[in-house]
C-alpha cells in the first residue's frame, strides 16, 4: 500500500475542508481559499478534523494516484496556514532586479530590460538588487512563476552568472587555459 498516501492528513484549528461531488476539495484558512478537482477514482473522506484518502484496487495508475492526491490536499492544508515561498538570487556584475509597482523589472545583460507581471494570488518582494522572494498559497503557482523568472537567465557553469534558487548548487566547469 502506499505509503504516503496510508497517512491521514490532519486538519489544523481554523481550516475548514469541504469535499463536494467529482472529488472537488475546497480548503478554507487564514490565508485565502484554495479549490482543486482531485481524480475521481480515490474516495476522499473527512473524518473526526483527518482527512483519508483511500484507493479502491492496486492496479499501479491506482497507486500512484493514492500519493498523489493525498500529497495535492496536505499542500493545500500548509497553503491556507502558513504559504509557501521561492526565493531566487540574481547573481552578475551589473545585474538587477526592481520592482515597479505590479511589474518586477530585471536587468540581466541583455540590451533591454526584461518587465515581468505579477500573476494573481502571488506576491513578489524584491530585497536589495539581487533577492527576489515569491509568496503565495498555491505551492504550484509560487513553483511555476519562480521558474519562470529563473528561465530569463538561467546560471552558467563557468562564472555563475545568472538568476539561481538561493539553495541551488551550480556545477562550475575549469574556463579555457593559455597556450604556454
Amino acid at each position: 500500500m502506499s505509503r504516503i498516501g496510508r497517512l491521514p492528513i490532519a486538519v489544523p484549528a481554523g481550516v475548514t475542508v469541504e469535499i463536494a461531488e467529482n472529488n472537488k476539495v475546497t480548503v478554507k484558512g487564514p490565508k485565502g481559499t484554495l479549490e482543486r478537482v482531485l481524480p475521481e477514482e480515490m474516495t476522499i473522506k473527512l473524518e473526526d478534523n483527518q482527512v483519508v484518502v483511500t484507493r479502491p484496487n492496486d492496479l499501479k495508475k491506482m497507486k500512484s494516484l493514492h500519493g498523489l492526491t493525498r500529497t495535492l490536499i496536505n499542500n493545500m492544508v500548509i497553503g491556507v496556514v502558513d504559504g509557501y515561498q521561492k526565493v531566487l538570487e540574481v547573481n552578475g556584475v551589473g545585474y538587477r532586479c526592481a520592482k515597479q509597482g505590479n511589474k518586477l523589472v530585471l536587468n540581466l545583460g541583455y540590451s533591454h530590460p526584461v518587465e515581468m507581471e505579477d500573476p494573481a494570488g502571488l506576491e513578489v518582494v524584491v530585497e536589495g538588487q539581487n533577492k527576489i522572494i515569491v509568496k503565495g498559497i498555491d505551492k504550484e503557482k509560487v513553483g511555476q512563476y519562480a521558474a519562470e523568472i529563473r528561465t530569463k537567465r538561467p546560471p552558467e557553469p563557468y562564472k555563475g552568472k545568472g538568476i539561481k534558487y538561493e539553495d541551488e548548487v551550480i556545477r562550475r566547469k575549469v574556463g579555457k587555459t593559455g597556450k604556454k
